[in-house]
């Protein structure tokens, strides 16, 4: 096996994990859900899109560094890097705006400190 196979297998085995991630994640969260609903939980919904969108972000980042291994290890030409920087920029958007929907902030916002209750 050369180089180039090991790295388009590695690429692949990275590939296989993000979208093994999306999956999995998907069904896990399904279940806890469905399990959710059966218990009569009122935030069942809510919980369940964050685990969703957990998972797919998970599986976008694995997704993106599949890409990286490739391009960058194996055809580092520029027509190649054009190609990974428009997919790196979309996937990238796609994953800022599950993080926004997942967590109600931006990566870099600091978490709002609760003030405390007056005394009485």
């Amino acid at each position: 096996m050369d180089f180039h196979e090991l790295i388009e297998a590695a690429g692949a085995l990275v590939d296989l994990a993000g979208v093994a991630a999306i999956v999995a994640g998907a069904v896990v969260a399904t279940v806890i859900a469905a399990r959710g609903l059966l218990a009569r939980r009122a935030d069942v919904y809510e919980m369940y899109r964050q685990q969703l969108g957990r998972a797919i972000l998970l599986g976008l980042e694995l997704l993106v560094a599949a890409d990286i291994i490739r391009t960058v290890a194996v055809t580092p030409t520029f027509e190649s890097l054009g190609v990974l920087a428009v997919i790196v920029l979309i996937r990238t958007f796609l994953s800022y705006s599950l993080q926004l929907e997942v967590t109600g902030k931006l990566p870099w916002q600091q978490p709002v400190p609760e003030k405390p209750s007056p005394a009485r």
